[in-house]
C-alpha cells in the first residue's frame, strides 16, 4: 500500500495530472485524486469524519467527475489513503493549480465548502484550510467568498451561516 501511495505522489510530482492515470493499475485520475484528497482533508480537519461528510464527498465525486458509484468509492478510498499518508497538501494543490482551469478551481472551492458545511458546523480550522487552499490554487478571496455564498444559498444557510467553532 505504501509503495502504491508513493507511486501516486510521484506521478503527481512528475505532472501526470492532465487527465492521465496516475500510476499503472491505480485506476485513479491524478486531478481527481488531488481534489478528493483535499475534500477528505477538509472533512477530517475538525477531528470527526462523520457519515454526512462521507456522503457529501461521495456525492460530489460522482456528480462533478461523472463517476459511477464504484468509481466514486474507489476514488474516495484512494483519497483517504493519500490523506492519511500526506504530511502536507502542497503536491495536491499544485496538481489542482496546474491541471484545472480557473472555473474548475472555483468549482472545487464550492465542493470544499459543501464538505465543510456537511456536518452543520463550520469550524475555524475548516475555514482556514479553505483560505489556504484558495490561495495555493490561485482562487481570489472574492471568488472564494462568492463560492461560499453560492453553497450556503444552495444548502439553505444564506441567512443563517453556521457559527464557527474551535
Amino acid at each position: 500500500m505504501i509503495n502504491r501511495i508513493k507511486a501516486l505522489f510521484q506521478a503527481v510530482d512528475e505532472g501526470a495530472v492532465g487527465g492521465e492515470r496516475m500510476a499503472p493499475g491505480a485506476g485513479v485520475d491524478g486531478k481527481q485524486l488531488a481534489a478528493a484528497t483535499l475534500m477528505v482533508e477538509a472533512a477530517c480537519l475538525d477531528g470527526n469524519f462523520d457519515a454526512a461528510e462521507r456522503d457529501t464527498i461521495h456525492s460530489l465525486l460522482g456528480r462533478n467527475f461523472g463517476l459511477s458509484e464504484e468509481e466514486s468509492a474507489t476514488l474516495m478510498s484512494e483519497a483517504e489513503g493519500a490523506q492519511d499518508e500526506a504530511n502536507h497538501l502542497l503536491r495536491f494543490t499544485r496538481a489542482i493549480k496546474d491541471g484545472y482551469a480557473l472555473e474548475e478551481r472555483v468549482e472545487l472551492i464550492e465542493m470544499l465548502w459543501e464538505v465543510a458545511y456537511a456536518d452543520g458546523i463550520l469550524h475555524d480550522y475548516e475555514a482556514n484550510l479553505l483560505r489556504r487552499i484558495g490561495g495555493l490554487i490561485y482562487v481570489s478571496d472574492r471568488e472564494r467568498g462568492a463560492a461560499r455564498q453560492r453553497v450556503a444559498s444552495r444548502l439553505g444557510l444564506a441567512d443563517k451561516s453556521p457559527p464557527s467553532q474551535h
